[in-house]
């Protein structure tokens, strides 16, 4: 058997074979050897580099150890001569020969080494037992690197049971490690659903024939799905709430979805819905037309003074949310329906219809809105999956976890950090899995960290967040994050119950088809800057439609961009107006005919047209609106050109 008599041809045959140690001390957990590297041979003493595993040899067994440190007592090299090296080990494990001369890895160790045990290299029938999971269901990740000759891999079902962890520093390969553990994933467990929060925008790119994108453009995200205090995030735009204002909406949602429920429902029905006491928080469908018609009945009443300023400023909030153009997910024509079901099957692939992966892209969603999107997906995948009792299998990944369960518990979004807590706390019990990605896990809540109990570690250049994962992996191996500030790229140490033993590995290369990238990325291929379209740039920043003429026929640049001192567009309304520009001394593109009825214009006329309340304002192509706002000249009179001229004596009167 290979190096089975290692011991005795010290000093002949192959150098790999010379390189022979002694065990000088050992305290239980570690243990230092000594060996000679004769005549000054540096190769011999690269077989037992710093992360290597060696193995000693005590009696029928063969102690398992890490090398973590090396010194060399007389601190200089000596080319032509014998140099003494002191290796520092840290005990890993035991392997024995099994009843089929098979070995046999064990976590324990049953005989310690003893002075002047025997260490050499580790045997390539050992290092595979030692990482061989002795599962059916685990799966290739990637090689080892201590031997690239073999596989490293991972234990699927352990794996999304009780979570994972991806950590690392940017641009060491995080994304592209979470894309091939997903498609394992989804290889292995055909009835898994995928949530991925991607606050870049990149996974869609990585799973073109197994992923739905959902973005701002096909998200229909019905405002009565979000709870009294994510709705209230999203109107103060992630301050904090006003309590009276608060309490009106607590107050007054339910009678605005007993409204709903009572215009389509018979007498029956209502009288169970009235039983059934609904809150705020139930997910029952309801008009915001209604709510403000409540509000407007509470502003009428004679009494409770008091309220009325409370009540408008509520008003004011409700209706620059529902004219704000970037929320029309929230506030759209669909949502005005009981689309629950068909919004639920849409976001976690309900059946997956061959696209088990749903690709959630953040960047296009307002910061404000941000974490109330997360809470409401997270709740909702706990939800789904704690009422089908166990029929659902969810994994929701949380790119830049961070953003959302911070370690400062003063920080974030509380709905949001209680959502994702309770996945990682209570969804193993009911078929939902978390996966949570990092770069930086000091920051990150030390409570859902713990709860992920197999992690990848990439390489880490801060202190606090490699103490993090210090204290994270098993003390029997704590020696493996001495490693983390300088890995290379797609490596990892991976640890935890995906694994047998903690093990250091290189992820897999993927196609370049599959590489997770931004949608917006573009590259010159022969070093010229890409053909841009700046029109089409603030076309989306103006949220227009792609019919809608943007910028002037002609003009350079610059020129169509705001010009200072211009009017601020008003939300709901249309977004351009013919003559606008002509005050700036610049000619106007004409308008096409409709195009000021713009998508910005949608939610206001969708919720609030055809009800009991409609805003008094002025309605979309009126003289009123389409004429350009008067501005003062310098040879013409205006009322305020009038007041400057009249005494103060005659103003105070």
């Amino acid at each position: 058997m290979e190096d089975a008599a290692l011991g005795d041809r010290r000093g002949r045959g192959d150098p790999r074979e010379r390189l022979l140690g002694r065990v000088v001390s050992c305290n239980g957990a570690r243990a230092t050897i000594s060996a000679v590297a004769e005549n000054g041979e540096v190769a011999l003493a690269e077989l037992w580099s710093v992360g290597r595993l060696i193995s000693i040899g005590v009696g029928e067994s063969r102690i398992v150890a890490l090398v973590y440190s090396m010194t060399s007592p007389a601190e200089f090299w000596q080319s032509d001569a014998d140099n003494v090296l002191h290796f520092e080990v840290e005990l890993v494990g035991e392997i024995r020969n099994g009843p089929d001369h098979k070995p046999v890895f064990t976590a324990g160790i049953s005989n310690y080494p003893y002075l002047g045990a025997i260490a050499h290299r580790i045997r390539a029938a050992d290092l595979a037992a030692i990482y061989d999971s002795g599962r059916s269901d685990s799966v290739v990740i990637g090689k080892l690197t201590q031997d690239e000759t073999m596989d490293a891999s991972v234990h699927i079902p352990s794996l999304l049971n009780r979570h994972f962890a991806v950590v690392g520093t940017t641009g060491v390969g995080k994304s592209t490690a979470v894309a091939l553990l997903l498609t394992k994933a989804i290889e292995t467990t055909p009835d898994l659903r995928v949530l991925i929060l991607d606050p870049h925008n990149e996974f869609a790119a990585a799973f073109p024939d197994t992923s739905i994108v959902i973005d701002t453009e096909t998200l229909d995200l019905p405002f009565w799905l979000f709870r009294l205090d994510e709705f209230t995030e999203v109107l103060f735009r992630g301050r904090p709430g006003i309590p009276e204002e608060m309490d009106f909406l607590r107050e007054l949602i339910p009678d605005a979805k007993r409204a709903f429920r009572g215009g389509q429902d018979n007498g029956l029905f209502r009288r169970a819905t009235d039983r059934s006491s609904l809150t705020a928080d139930t997910p029952v469908p309801y008009r915001m037309a209604d709510l403000l018609a409540l509000i407007d009945e509470r502003i009428g009443r004679l009494e409770g003074r008091t309220d009325k300023p409370h009540l408008r400023s509520l008003k004011m909030r409700i209706m620059s949310a529902i004219n704000d153009p970037r929320f029309h997910f929230m506030f759209s024509t669909n949502t005005i329906n009981d689309t629950i079901v068909e919004t639920m099957s849409h976001i976690f692939r309900i059946p997956g219809n061959g696209r088990p992966i749903s690709c959630f892209q953040l960047a296009g969603i307002p910061s404000e809105v941000v974490n109330s999107v997360a809470s409401v997906l997270c709740r909702m995948a706990f939800e789904i999956a704690l009422w089908s009792d166990g029929g659902i299998r969810i994994l929701v990944v949380c790119e830049e976890a961070h953003r959302y369960v911070p370690a400062d518990p003063n920080l974030g979004f509380i709905p949001t950090r209680q959502a994702i807590s309770r996945i990682a706390k209570e969804g193993r019990k009911y078929g939902v899995s978390l996966g949570v990605v990092t770069q930086r896990p000091g920051e990150l809540d030390p409570t859902i960290l713990s709860q992920c109990s197999t992690v990848f570690a990439m390489r880490l250049a801060n202190d606090r967040d490699q103490e993090i994962i210090r204290s994270a992996i098993a003390d029997s191996s704590s020696s493996t994050t001495s490693f983390l500030s300088s890995i290379g790229n797609r490596e990892a140490i991976a640890f935890g119950e995906a694994v047998a033993v903690p093990m250091r590995m290189i992820f897999e290369r993927i196609p370049e088809r599959s590489l997770p990238k931004a949608n917006g990325s573009t590259k010159s291929q022969d070093g010229e800057d890409a053909e841009l379209d700046l029109r089409m740039i603030v076309q989306r920043m103006r949220n227009l439609p792609s019919n809608e003429t943007v910028g002037l026929a002609g003009a350079s640049a610059p020129e169509f961009l705001p010009q200072a001192g211009e009017p601020s567009v008003y939300a709901g309304s249309r977004l351009s107006q013919p003559g606008d520009n002509e005050h700036a001394g610049v000619r106007s593109a004409p308008t096409p005919a409709g195009a000021h009825h713009t998508e910005a214009a949608r939610p206001t006329q969708s919720l609030l047209d055809g009800s009991r309340y409609r805003e008094t304002q002025p309605s979309l192509g009126s003289p009123a609106t389409d004429a350009a706002p008067a501005r003062p000249t310098s040879g013409g009179s205006s009322l305020r050109a009038q007041l400057l001229k009249k005494p103060l004596s005659s103003l105070r009167k």
